[in-house]
Order: structure tokens, then sequence, then C-alpha cells
């Protein structure tokens, strides 16, 4: 695709004013072409045939076929076509199958419209893009994986956004003692040598 040429998008979506509503909000940026709109899969495997778009914003749940289905298939027939899903489901399960299908990207329908277009251009771009709820999701589950607790994951989020033992205590409404002895726990179960190399595995491992 040409830098200086719009991203050309079509809208999958069974519900009209869904379709509506984000094809307003694309209609003002100058660089994103909504150039076709279906509200199933066959509808959309046809217009994909003819028109040949850089990007489809596909939604999952569609009357003749599920969006991750979909997009497994597609990843076949069009593999430079990038797939951005956009979801009211949030399921992690959801989104661990739409990155094996070959998704691009996964934002949540009630994202705010700065989120959505810089996941339509991080993905033009060739990026990825997840809403942070999502992301924040992941990478919890990730590191629930390695046996921390809801708790420990709070504190490692935490590290991520700077903040020192106090202001944590502070934030969590628990001793700094009781701060620290999470930290030690998330070295311990991380294998990770030092405060430094737990903030720098927090900034890696979190999306905030």
């Amino acid at each position: 695709m040409n830098c200086d040429e719009p991203v050309r998008i079509v809208l999958v979506d069974d519900h009209a004013l869904v379709r509506d509503g984000i094809r307003a909000l694309l209609s003002v940026m100058p660089r994103i072409a909504v150039v076709g709109e279906a509200e199933s899969g066959a509808d959309a495997l046809e217009l994909l045939a003819r028109l040949q778009p850089d990007l489809l914003l596909l939604d999952i749940g569609l009357k003749d076929t599920n969006g991750l289905e979909l997009t497994k298939t597609l990843g076949q027939l069009y593999p430079q076509l990038k797939v951005l899903i956009l979801s009211m489901y949030d399921n992690s399960e959801y989104v661990r199958t739409s990155i094996r299908a070959g998704a691009r990207g996964y934002v949540l329908k009630d994202a705010s419209s700065k989120e959505i277009i810089a996941a339509i251009e991080a993905i033009a771009a060739g990026g990825t893009f997840y809403s942070s709820e999502v992301a924040r999701k992941l990478a919890d589950q990730e590191l629930e994986r390695n046996n921390l607790t809801p708790r420990e994951c709070q504190v490692l989020r935490m590290l991520a956004r700077g903040l020192d033992s106090k202001a944590m205590a502070r934030e969590l409404d628990i001793s700094v003692r009781t701060v620290e002895t999470h930290r030690l726990s998330i070295r311990r179960k991380l294998n990770i040598d030092g405060a430094t190399a737990l903030i720098k595995y927090a900034l890696a491992s979190s999306p905030l």
C-alpha cells in the first residue's frame, strides 16, 4: 500500500447501527476510507473478492458464521489482508483464538474512538493492537500461570506504573511490609534476582 493512499476498510457487523457509528467515526479521518460494508460472512467474502481492501473490521457474532472462523478462512484466502476484531466480548479465549486465527488486533466495542482509530493505524502500519482491558487480562493470565496471586499481579502492574512500596501500600490499603513481602514472593516465583530486574520484568509484562 502506498503511504499516501488511505487505508481501505470493509466493515463486517450484523448490526446496521454499529456499522453506521463506525462509518461516521472513520469518515472524518483523511487517511481512512470505508469502501464497503457487510452484515454476514457470505457478504464479506463477496466484497473482499471484489474490493480487495487493506483491512477488515470484523465482529465475532455474525448471522451465518463465527467471526473467528471467518478470520481463519480469510488468512488462507487473503494472506495479505489485515483483520481487526471489534467485539463486545472481552473473553480471553476469544482473544487467544483470534490471535491463532491470524487477527492482528482485538478492540472492544465500548472502546473510545481514539482507541479504535489507534488500532486501525497500528495494524495498517504492520503492527498489532489490543484494547487495554483485553491486554491487561491476557497479561494477568500469563502471570497467574507462573502461580502469581491476583494481589501479586496487582503489585507487578503497580511496579510498571512506577509506584514504590509506600505508594502501593496507600493504594492497596495494606502495610509497606506486606507490599515488600509480595515483592519478595514475586521475585522467588519468577526466579528474578534483585529489585531492578523485577521492575524491568514488570515493564515488559504489563500493558500499563
